[in-house]
């Protein structure tokens, strides 16, 4: 069999369990599936050569990142795929005003497998998705690499990512030398709610089950920050969590939803619940709380007492993509500390970029106070890491999640 490609066996494989209508049992009840009752499912991975193709296909990603070479040429039309309130857009425009040319950009990704099942076909079919950045969170960036969905960057186009990363973002265990993808901004899950409904703090992920809220919950769509979420809560750590542990939350999970405990489960769109009263609690983003502060004085965003996730959503170029060099100059000018700072004020995540709080400080110094955007020490004790779950392990978590929220 040859030697697997961009459009590889393990994406293959992926696809058969990404799909709703065959299952486990089917798919070993497929003829090639009859080599693995007969050998074992490992064996005949092997044999088909899917067992390590993540390995390889990071391997060879690395080969290509070695000699990287996307040359300066005018930037043109190009488009970058962001999730929503995420940029202020007069950057945009300064950005078009001095490089030339026009960002498209497209406030598109509302959940990260959402956004994944759209493009899937074009990425596994080795052809080009039509946009130059992405923006996806640390699971799913993760997922990308490993099935060799992106391009390498040309790091002499990104000198201010070199010089003015954060030291805590320069070493992810998806991609400890950066080579695939440039944090975008970072935040942290946890309670977002009303405290005119709920007539009291609330400080816990127990929260989310208390009984006294019945209906008027949401939680989200990804199945890994849901189950990260009540792991947490239960006192473990999601890192350090296998998948058994993991289903073990979705099950819990579970059991809430039959008894009505939530009225939904959604991605960005839990700010619309909100806002409107549907609900008095949700599972929230720290940034999205403190822009929907800013019109409704009565919203509330708590770190929960147990600890919550820390996250961080990536920019990627896409396999296949079209216009790198304009996609690395936009990770280059968003890390000019200035510009970062600008980010920030705006949408009110934690920056990924050296100096911006000083900035902030002299410019706004209520937001470079503000422990949402800049955590204390203290509260960095708490955050916690994703667990790094192989993909079809990640399939086997989102498949037992989509029974729980209907997807």
């Amino acid at each position: 069999m040859p030697e697997p490609t961009r459009a590889s066996l393990e994406s293959q494989l992926e696809q058969l369990l990404w799909d709703e209508s065959l299952s486990r049992r089917r798919f070993l009840g497929r003829s090639a599936g009859a080599v693995a009752l007969a050998g074992g499912l490992s064996s005949f991975l092997s044999a088909c050569g899917i067992a390590g193709t993540a390995e390889k296909n990071v391997a060879e990603l690395a080969k290509l990142a070695a000699s990287v070479n996307h040359p300066k040429v005018p930037i043109g039309d190009w488009t970058f795929a962001n999730w929503p309130l995420y940029v202020d857009k007069p950057v945009l425009r300064q950005f078009d005003q001095r490089y030339g040319g026009h960002v498209k950009y497209v406030e598109e990704i509302n959940d990260n497998n959402e956004f994944f099942g759209k493009v899937r076909p074009q990425l596994s079919a080795g052809k080009s998705i039509g946009r130059d950045l992405v923006v996806l969170t640390d699971p799913m960036a993760a997922r990308w690499v490993r099935s060799s969905y992106v391009t390498p960057i040309d790091k002499r186009n990104t000198p201010n990512v070199v010089a003015n990363m954060s030291d805590s973002l320069k070493s992810p265990p998806f991609d400890p030398q950066r080579l695939y993808s440039t944090p975008w901004q970072s935040g942290a899950l946890g309670l977002g709610y009303d405290i005119k409904a709920t007539g009291r703090e609330l400080k816990s992920v127990k929260e989310f089950f208390n009984p006294e809220w019945k209906g008027k919950v949401t939680m989200f769509l990804d199945s890994q920050d849901s189950a990260s979420t009540v792991l947490i809560g239960e006192g473990k750590d999601p890192a350090t969590s296998d998948l058994d542990a993991h289903l073990a939350a979705v099950e819990t999970i579970s059991k809430a939803q039959k008894a009505g405990q939530f009225r939904r489960f959604t991605g960005n769109d839990f700010t619309v619940d909100l806002t409107k009263g549907n609900i008095v609690l949700a599972m929230a983003y720290s940034g999205d709380m403190v822009q929907l502060q800013a019109d409704n004085p009565n919203l509330r965003f708590a770190y929960p007492e147990e600890g919550a996730i820390l996250w961080t959503d990536n920019m990627l170029l896409p396999a296949h993509v079209q216009h790198p060099y304009a996609a690395e100059t936009m990770m280059n000018f968003v890390y000019e500390p200035e510009v970062a700072a600008k980010i920030a004020a705006y949408v009110n995540y934690i920056p990924p970029v050296k100096g911006v709080r000083e900035i902030l400080a002299k410019t706004d110094p209520e937001i470079a106070e503000n422990p949402l955007i800049f955590p204390s020490d203290e509260q960095a004790k708490k955050f916690f890491s994703y667990a790094q779950l192989s993909s079809p392990q990640r399939q086997e978590l989102d498949k037992a999640f989509a029974k729980v929220t209907g997807g």
